[in-house]
């Protein structure tokens, strides 16, 4: 049986059993074609707070569960990923615009992380420590209790577990609150992920809602850690108002993403190379590549070569069609990335090709002669945009992708590798990537962005996620009752 084929998720949340909302119902809509596709369950930030009372309550007994069992579940997670993952891809491409091997990576690298995850409950969880007294001394991770999750649309899956795996299997509860753009493939697919992977009523919750949603989630008493995924704009709130809770905040941000192309290279694989960064899932990745820095022998041919493979690139309904790219996520979206573009070719940037749109479908776009002050150079254009600005020396290129306040990948092409390892260290940056272009993703892998693309690595890897999740505790045993002066 699918996942969601009983319905039962329609215009409800999943608090441990589909209930009602006390916000009502919207209707999720198709970006490719506008249909509506299922009414959803909309929460007020009054079910996130019993979601919350809920979610510590059942957190004690699962947080005792034995580490085999919590292991047990997360395998079993990942199991039921792949056994549906055409039908999650599906639900990808109608709600997300995911073409089908976007949404194969999203499938395959989510059940990785709940793979991953499960070997985090019999990871080693604490050291010895040395003490002027006579007692045993160490320090343990404890789970931090409740941890709030707020994932965001454009990989609603990956960006969502990874935080929920680990943070389950090292014993807490999570509330989720997916982007209510994506909140089937990013929110009811996993409620029904982990009711079939057995984890007990109440440690994993899913109530899709706007700002005031998650407001309440990062100020409920109960959640002890927030885990965002989003822009830097609405990131910045989310931490400061963590902040004034006295919450720990896990941010990953925006980004806007350099890839150096340095005069070495073959020209027609770097514009390979540098058109995946960039296009893949229509530009709307936080690691997508924003800026195309090339060197100036090389920058006319490079942009030549990138702008015929990407006039060739087919864009339609990736659910209905094989396509290379599929719709941005809404107008608002469009109407940005299109206004970046016009804004930039107004100061003097060129469009190579692109540069229109009919409905939600953005024709691939290629702009050279972009300078530093144009906007599509300065801000994330979150689109299918590869904006051309040639350098003439490794002093200038190293400025110039480290101008911008976002630090989150870098992707450096060249014949020298360990030149590419130096220039790299001049470039404040959560990810580096030599030969080969920014957008890359894996379970075993810290990561994070410094400066506004976030609070750097957080996810991936057990040290990250055992920091992410956990707090850590000292204890000390004693054989007798010390005595003291009075």
């Amino acid at each position: 049986m699918a996942l969601l084929d009983d319905g039962a998720w329609q215009g409800r949340i999943w608090t441990g059993t589909w209930t009602d909302g006390s916000g009502g119902t919207y209707d999720a809509v198709e970006p490719a074609t506008g249909d509506v596709i299922a009414p959803v369950g909309k929460a007020t930030p009054e079910d996130v707070l019993a979601a919350a009372e809920r979610a510590a309550e059942a957190q004690r007994a699962w947080a005792a569960t034995p580490f085999e069992d919590r292991a047990r579940v997360l395998r079993r997670a990942g199991q039921v990923l792949e056994e549906h993952a055409d039908e999650i891809k599906g639900w990808l491409a109608r709600e997300s615009g995911a073409i089908q091997p976007f949404g194969d990576f999203q499938v395959h690298t989510s059940a990785q992380e709940c793979y991953e995850a499960s070997a985090l409950p019999s990871h080693p969880y604490g050291e010895l420590l040395r003490t002027g007294s006579p007692r045993l001394s160490f320090a343990r991770r404890v789970p931090a209790g409740v941890v709030g999750v707020i994932a965001p649309f454009n990989v609603p899956t990956i960006l969502a577990i990874r935080a929920i795996a680990p943070a389950l299997a090292l014993g807490n509860a999570v509330v989720l609150k997916p982007d209510p753009r994506t909140a089937i493939s990013g929110g009811a697919v996993f409620a029904r992920v982990f009711e079939e992977a057995g984890l007990p009523a109440g440690v994993f919750q899913v109530l899709p809602g706007g700002a005031d949603v998650g407001e309440a989630l990062v100020t409920a008493p109960q959640v002890r850690v927030i885990a965002f995924t989003g822009s830097t704009k609405a990131g910045r709130i989310v931490g400061a108002l963590a902040g004034q809770h006295l919450k720990r905040a896990h941010l990953e941000l925006g980004g806007n993403s350099a890839l150096i192309v340095l005069p070495d290279v073959d020209v027609t694989a770097a514009a390979s190379v540098g058109a995946w960064g960039t296009f893949a899932h229509q530009g709307q990745i936080c690691m997508a590549t924003s800026r195309h820095l090339v060197h100036e022998s090389i920058a006319e041919e490079y942009t030549a070569v990138l702008t015929e493979k990407v006039e060739k690139l087919p864009v339609g309904d990736p659910f209905r069609e094989q396509v290379a790219m599929g719709p941005l996520i809404d107008a608002g979206q469009r109407d940005r990335v299109h206004g970046l573009v016009t804004a930039s070719v107004d100061r003097g940037a060129t469009v190579r090709t692109g540069g229109t749109y009919e409905g939600l479908f953005y024709r691939p776009t290629v702009l050279g002669g972009v300078a530093v002050d144009h906007p599509a150079y300065q801000e994330e254009i979150f689109g299918p945009v590869a904006p051309v600005t040639p350098f003439s020396s490794l002093d200038e290129v190293a400025r110039l992708a480290a101008g911008t306040e976002y630090g989150l990948s870098l992707g450096i092409l060249t014949r020298d590798v360990y030149a590419g390892l130096e220039l790299a260290e001049r470039i404040p940056s959560g990810l580096v990537h030599i030969n080969d272009q920014t957008v890359n993703d894996e379970a075993v892998a810290p990561f994070g962005g410094v400066g506004a693309s976030g609070t750097g690595s957080r996810h991936g890897g057990p040290q990250a996620n055992i920091e992410a999740f956990t707090e850590t505790q000292w204890v000390t045993v004693r054989g007798d009752l010390p005595a003291y002066p009075f």
